[in-house]
């Protein structure tokens, strides 16, 4: 019966919605939809979840760019997500968002029972925080720091190569250090926990041995979150909201917690190497502290980077799964990334390298493979494919023990989630099956009136067909259908997969005209077409003018808020270690002097000429900090074909006047 298979749930991360997802997105997704259909052909009971995380400071301030609310935002990349889970048929159970209200109300329960038993407590947050990555930083921990004159900290660069901006706020925080002894002890206790076991390295003697801080887990500076019912001016920040979709999407917290019951701890939460950190510290703890068991594995892939190269729009790397699949078909798309990229390293994908897999691992070796097998079949044993002989040559004897081993490996491999490997293995059968053809040479047979040694050959042939159709089919989502309808079966009948060879007695009549299922790709076009496809996805640098055009229209009232007066440089220079920065000093007359950077340097190599010059700026500007100068205003510029200029004004206007 059902309720007693063995049940396996696994999970990918879940997806931040600011920007359309990319193949290093798919690659994850379909790792994770690769593991479940093949635990699903084990006889497993699976469950495979997925989402988005919604919320957080820069889901707010895209959708304010965009003029929109930020459910209004988040509902249209929501579509776009499932739209390309679709293509890729991706078989999620369930597609869980943050700003679902039964997590919401999961969330509030998860946050009150922390509090209550302790574990969170109320405090003041200082430190370095980076929008972009939605994450707290310790000084140590920034890439680069930027100091004023008297060596005091002012800004500074994230690991990520964000800037981060200094944050001072009421916050609760999660007693991280409570529970490090008890971590390192489960890490020693559970040595598959964290995979690959360079991971856990990192963990410890990264985070954990240092000495864990405790963790800063609200926020009162951002609207867009899950309120604290005790204290409702903070909401949850991110890592608590974001972790706990794990067990809330199973029910936990809820009415009906019978899915968390039944499927709770997870087999494997697969994640980029770039999240391990929050995964392996932050939630396990988190699962400690609410009394619950962890989840069995946490997998780290590595990136899928291109040319060895880290991926970005801005450098016109990018490659979208979109573009590839409409062109060249699903599989050989979740083919090559399960391939070419080994599970758990950073792997390289080029265009070159895509183009020449599809055609010598697709369309040569296993294309050919069945359209060879079809024709002959036809042409010798008029489409007739008797049951796979008992007695075999030492050519057949080969070609079985060949699949015995590929077939065992396969399943270590596929275990472990080495998907590279274990197709590695499904090819070494291919390899030998196309080597098996020349070894034998049915022309000849047929010649000679061999018709029974032929039909064994013809036989074994399609038999190590179906075999290969089986193991890809947890990859290849649409490939094993076709290879068993040109050889006389039926995918959806489930005797036919009897994973071992000779292991069904066909008596089946194979399709009367093979069709090739991967056709041949002309090299040099195809590379062509996807380095343009590439280059599609690099942003275009908008003017200023272009910018402006795009911002909102604003009202009298806002223009109001805006001080500009007319200031007269008093001196100008370079800033050291800047080659865009010039810094001003200005004299405002009665509200005094003050100092402003500007990004122009170089459309003026000789600043000295702006010495003496009246000049407009804004000067209620919140002053911010560059490189460890101060800037207390912004000068108004125009741009006129790339060009800038500084707004200069005449002797008419005296220092000090404001612009109304």
């Amino acid at each position: 019966m059902a309720d007693n298979k063995k049940t396996f749930y696994i999970t990918t991360p879940i997806y931040y919605p600011s920007g359309r997802l990319t193949i290093g997105n798919a690659y994850t997704t379909i790792a994770a939809d690769t593991m479940t259909r093949y635990k699903k052909a084990r006889g497993y009971d699976t469950f495979f979840l997925t989402g988005t995380d919604e919320h957080g400071l820069k889901i707010e301030q895209k959708a304010e760019k965009l003029g929109m609310k930020p459910k209004a935002y988040l509902d249209g990349m929501v579509k776009d997500i499932k739209e390309l889970w679709k293509k890729l048929d991706i078989n999620y159970d369930k597609f869980i968002r943050t700003t679902d209200e039964e997590h919401v109300k999961a969330v509030q329960k998860i946050f009150e029972k922390l509090k209550a038993s302790g574990d969170i407590y109320l405090g003041e947050y200082t430190g370095w925080y980076s929008v972009e990555d939605e994450e707290y930083f310790t000084e140590s921990q920034l890439k680069e720091v930027f100091k004023d004159d008297q060596g005091n900290v002012v800004g500074g660069i994230a690991p990520s190569g964000h800037e981060v901006q200094l944050v001072k706020e009421p916050s609760y925080f999660f007693k991280m250090s409570k529970y490090a002894d008890r971590l390192l002890q489960y890490y020693k206790d559970h040595p598959e926990f964290i995979q690959p076991n360079s991971r856990e390295k990192e963990m410890v003697n990264n985070f954990i041995k240092p000495g864990l801080e405790d963790l800063s887990v609200t926020r009162t500076t951002v609207d867009w979150g899950i309120p604290v019912p005790s204290d409702p001016k903070h909401v949850v920040y991110v890592w608590i909201d974001a972790l706990a979709n794990y067990i809330t999407a199973l029910g936990y917290g809820s009415e009906d917690d019978s899915l968390f019951k039944k499927y709770w701890p997870a087999d494997v939460h697969l994640v980029g190497k770039e999240i391990v950190r929050f995964h392996t510290i932050y939630w396990p703890i988190m699962l400690m502290a609410l009394d619950l068991p962890l989840p069995k594995q946490v997998f780290g892939h590595g990136w899928v980077l291109i040319y060895k190269d880290k991926m970005s729009k801005s450098k016109g790397n990018a490659v979208y799964p979109e573009s590839l699949i409409s062109r060249y078909g699903l599989d050989p798309v979740r083919y090559y990334l399960m391939r070419a990229i080994p599970f758990g390293a950073d792997g390289s994908f080029t265009p070159e390298d895509f183009v020449e897999r599809t055609n010598f691992d697709l369309a040569n070796d296993l294309g050919n493979l069945l359209n060879r097998t079809v024709s002959m079949i036809n042409q010798y044993q008029k489409g007739l494919v008797a049951p796979v002989d008992q007695e075999q040559d030492k050519y057949g004897q080969d070609l079985a023990a060949v699949a015995a081993k590929a077939i065992s490996d396969y399943y270590g491999n596929m275990d472990k989630m080495h998907f590279s490997n274990a197709l590695e293995n499904v090819w070494q059968l291919i390899s030998r099956a196309n080597k098996y053809i020349d070894e034998t040479t049915p022309w000849v047979l047929n010649k000679e009136g061999k018709t029974e040694e032929l039909s064994r050959v013809m036989s074994n042939l399609a038999e190590s067909l179906r075999l290969v159709a089986i193991m890809i089919a947890p990859v290849m989502t649409e490939t094993p259908g076709k290879m068993f309808a040109q050889l006389g079966l039926d995918w959806e009948d489930e005797s036919q997969k009897d994973l071992q060879f000779g292991g069904f007695a066909w008596d089946v009549n194979v399709v009367a005209k093979p069709t090739p299922i991967f056709p041949r790709l002309k090299n040099d076009e195809e590379v062509a077409y996807i380095k343009e496809e590439m280059k599609k996805a690099k942003p275009k640098k908008q003017s200023r003018r272009e910018q402006k055009q795009e911002e909102k229209q604003i009202t009298i009232d806002d223009f109001a808020k805006v001080k500009i007066q007319v200031g007269k440089i008093l001196s100008v220079e370079p800033v050291k270690g800047s080659s865009k920065l010039l810094m001003f000093k200005l004299d405002f007359g009665k509200t005094g002097e003050r100092q402003i950077l500007s990004g122009i340097r170089k459309f003026y190599p000789d600043e000295s000429i702006l010495l003496g010059k009246k000049v407009l700026a804004v000067t209620n500007l919140k002053p911010r900090k560059m490189l460890g100068h101060e800037s207390q205003g912004m000068l108004l510029s125009s741009e006129a074909d790339g060009d800038v200029k500084l707004a200069l004004v005449g002797d008419e206007h005296p220092v000090g006047a404001e612009l109304g």
